[in-house]
């Protein structure tokens, strides 16, 4: 997102309009404009997910092509410096690490450093594991805290996919394309649900008949249809599969308000638990 050159316009023009911004599905921090870093914090941008797959600069680059490792970690200090500076808690920081053969010996270190940058360290799964293998598993399931190396494992024990929540999305967080296209989830590009924001309106977009739809495929409640973009998507498959579809109730009911109540709470205290 930090290629934009309207960036810091659009994050002002939120902050005016008391809209919250995330960067939840990640950024790289590679290339952004100080006076960016500077504007997340001063307009208050709630959170940013960090994509650093690595604690060294040559076993960053393996995975993120032409990436700098010193130029993110210093990118990182920047937004750090001016939280102090705005004496702001935004915008929260996390480092995810998307775990391989090459990078799994920084675990520990990559762990430590996210602590030392006030970052939240979030190991992940790759969605490849062909591609650099993990090679010292039990290492990797003590590190991570977590009885599995790879997303096929997961599946095999849970009989869902390892993003299987990405399809909360429909209902708490509904994507929308550039041109007002509704995708519905972070992982759909293939096709839209029908609605356009900027033609019916937002409600009206996201209430659209196809998306209604949607949301009761993935809870069971109705069968697959092909003009439906979930039809061909591998969590859905999965979840048809072994008959295991998407469970609301409560948490997932509330999880918007929970959210909300995080990023508005001051008292520390009560942040472990609101997340």
């Amino acid at each position: 997102m930090f290629l934009n050159p309207s960036l810091l316009e659009i994050i002002e023009y939120a902050y005016r309009r008391k809209v919250s911004l995330t960067a939840d599905v990640g950024v790289n921090l590679n290339y952004v404009a100080e006076k960016v870093l500077e504007g997340l914090v001063k307009f208050q941008f709630r959170s940013i997910r960090c994509s650093i797959d690595g604690a060294s600069d040559n076993t960053y680059k393996v995975y993120r092509v032409n990436g700098n490792y010193e130029t993110v970690i210093d990118n990182i200090k920047k937004i750090n410096y001016f939280k102090k500076k705005y004496s702001s808690e935004y915008p929260y920081l996390y480092w995810q690490f998307v775990i391989f053969g090459h990078n799994e010996h920084e675990l520990p270190l990559a762990s430590r450093k996210a602590a030392e940058l006030g970052m939240r360290f979030q190991p992940k799964l790759s969605w490849d594991e062909e591609f650099s293998p993990i090679q010292k598993q039990e290492f990797v399931k003590k590190e991570i805290k977590l009885n599995i190396i790879s997303r096929r494992q997961y599946k095999e024990i849970h009989g869902v996919d390892y993003k299987h929540g990405i399809c909360n999305d429909l209902w708490d967080e509904p994507q929308i394309n550039w041109d007002g296209k509704i995708l519905g989830c972070c992982r759909n590009f293939w096709r839209d649900f029908g609605g356009n924001a900027f033609e019916v309106g937002l409600l009206a977009a996201l209430n659209d008949e196809k998306i209604r739809y949607a949301r009761d495929m993935v809870s069971g409640e109705k069968g697959a249809r092909e003009d439906i973009p979930c039809n061909t998507c591998d969590i859905y498959l999965t979840m048809k599969a072994n008959n295991n579809f998407l469970k609301r109730g409560l948490t997932a009911t509330l999880r918007p308000i929970i959210r909300a109540v995080y990023y508005s709470c001051k008292l520390h205290r009560l942040r472990p638990w609101l997340h």
